[in-house]
């Protein structure tokens, strides 16, 4: 099923708009508009509000669906100059925006500004959400925010992610319920146990951008518990990305020196959907028992792993299955990770790491009397 191109999703899966206001995020935008209803991507507009962007709206309601909502754009746009001063300012259109028809242009073109808007025309009916955020660096490469050679780099890194989604992801089953995967505090007295046998293990850090604050605290949590028995691999190259990626990176790449975890680069917080071939060479370099994964667990070849027991965590529900069908043995969620690690810039306390920690402690604490 995995494999039928014309797959029918019945599930509910992110938005081009969303992605696109992810994508104006980490390019500097400080202040986004969303043409359309106020209701229009609401949590994740107020999320970003977390990271030190300004969302605002234009409200469009049954008077602008009918007589469009070009004036109030326009004049939203020089009232959010006056009141933030941005420094690059960006529009993102909605599905409301886009059957009325309206011309982000010309709004920006009659609010004459004297910094860079970035016009992005998106709606929410595209099959893939990863189209929100090729459009919007179409909009940064015509308006010389990135280079060509960022942007193609970026589309390759886009097909893949779709492609791994596809496959071995939320996208790969027609419908995916919600499950909560294992108890975390019999996984870590699993991958205690593991440890305390002597067993030797690879401890992968392959997250999504800022998610990396709190899957790296799990990534931290084993190297303290396994010492020298887990060779810890992280995605956190600050060489590459847009700006905020490569800022991210450096923050979780920082934390983890000085908690003396030490990691070998498998590439950047952009790069999850193609760390495969590095995991792959630098796996086949030694012998292991076990594997932690943290972040994008999917995204890893399942050659690469062979003859492992996998501990895979992820922080989406939908994800439970697919990695349950991938032979991963033990999956764990890390739930709301994602609103916790909005507007952060070190590391935030997983549950998993929690519980894995506690019960070390426990378990060393019983070892001594």
């Amino acid at each position: 099923m995995a494999n039928e191109k014309n797959l029918t999703i019945l599930h509910p899966r992110p938005s081009s708009i969303v992605a696109a206001l992810y994508t104006l995020r980490d390019l500097g935008a400080d202040v986004i508009i969303l043409h359309g209803p106020s209701g229009c991507c609401f949590k994740h507009a107020r999320l970003l509000e977390e990271d030190g962007v300004h969302v605002l709206t234009t409200a469009l309601d049954e008077a602008g669906f009918v007589f469009g909502g070009q004036r109030p754009l326009t004049s939203l746009l020089k009232k959010a100059m006056e009141l933030f001063h941005p420094r690059l300012m960006a529009i993102s259109g909605t599905c409301s925006s886009m059957i009325i028809g309206d011309d982000l242009h010309q709004a920006v073109l009659d609010a004459d500004l004297e910094i860079p808007v970035l016009e992005v025309e998106v709606h929410a009916g595209y099959r893939d959400n990863t189209k929100g955020v090729i459009l919007t660096l179409e909009a940064a490469l015509d308006k010389g925010i990135i280079e060509e050679a960022e942007f193609q780099r970026q589309k390759i890194l886009l097909e893949k992610a779709t492609e791994v989604e596809r496959l071995y992801g939320a996208a790969s089953r027609e419908y995916l319920a919600p499950e909560r995967g294992d108890l975390k505090y019999e996984a870590a007295g699993r991958l205690l146990q593991l440890i305390r046998e002597g067993k030797r293990g690879l401890n992968i850090l392959n997250a999504k951008k800022e998610t990396a604050y709190m899957f790296a605290d799990i990534t931290a949590a084993v190297a303290e518990a396994a010492g020298g028995q887990v060779d810890t691999l992280a995605n956190l190259d600050d060489q590459v990305g847009l700006p905020k990626v490569r800022r991210d990176a450096r923050n979780v790449a920082r934390d983890l020196r000085e908690r003396n975890v030490d990691f070998k680069l498998i590439g950047g917080l952009d790069e999850y959907p193609v760390t495969g071939d590095a995991v792959t060479r630098l796996a086949s370099a030694g012998h292991y028992d076990f594997a932690v994964i943290s972040g994008v667990p999917h995204a890893l070849p399942s050659s690469a792993l062979q003859g492992m027991e996998i501990f895979s965590i992820t922080n989406g529900p939908r994800q439970v299955r697919p990695l349950r069908d991938l032979g991963h043995q033990h999956v764990i969620v890390e739930l709301d990770l994602h609103p916790k690690t909005m507007g952060v810039t070190s590391l935030v306390e997983s549950e998993f790491g929690a519980t894995l920690r506690a019960l070390n402690k426990a378990k060393a604490k019983e070892e001594m009397l």
